[in-house]
């Protein structure tokens, strides 16, 4: 008999997803204003490339965590 995977997993994955996604945008930001002006191309791409291995990654921790118990 299969599993189905729990739901619930995807709300702490994509909560700590959005947050590291504004957390690189605001580094990326800031590193960038100090050459004069910002770079809102850069920062919004770091932000969704973090968003998005960070979401990956604590979801598949926290799957193999869920199966494991």
């Amino acid at each position: 008999m299969r599993q189905r995977p729990n739901p619930w997993i995807a709300i702490p994955a994509l909560s700590m997803g959005l947050l590291a996604g504004a957390l690189g945008w605001v580094v990326t930001d800031v590193s960038c204003r100090q050459d004069g002006d910002g770079c809102v191309g850069w920062s919004t791409s770091i932000a969704i490339l973090a968003f998005i291995s960070v979401t990956v990654g604590l979801a598949l921790v926290l799957v193999l965590v869920y199966r494991s118990l």
